[in-house]
């Protein structure tokens, strides 16, 4: 089944984000070599595709797991959550509809 990964960045962690950012990506690019990421990026704080200092409010992902736990859990060890880049991450099962 499909879920949503939502993480919400904690204010002034630009930082941080970019310096765990390769690990992030070596995570999600598993995913996908997998066959089980449907879609990732980061969400800009501003309306601009590079948001520079500025930097970003959080992440989006879809991708397969067997459960939600096994989602939680493999969001719970994300690269961000341990360097303290995300304040809130949000797990949900989605169902796509569109594109078919």
């Amino acid at each position: 089944m499909l879920y949503i990964i939502i993480g919400e960045d904690r204010a002034g962690s630009l930082d941080q984000r970019l310096a765990t950012r390769p690990a992030h990506l070596e995570r999600l690019h598993a995913l996908q070599a997998e066959g089980r990421l449907l879609l990732a990026g980061p969400c800009p704080a501003i309306d601009s595709p590079d948001p520079g200092p500025a930097g970003f409010s959080g992440s989006l992902i879809v991708a397969e797991f067997a459960s939600l736990a096994a989602a939680r859990a493999w969001a719970d060890a994300d690269p961000y959550v341990a360097a303290g880049v995300y304040e809130k991450v949000t797990v949900k099962p989605f169902k796509k509809a569109l594109p078919a």
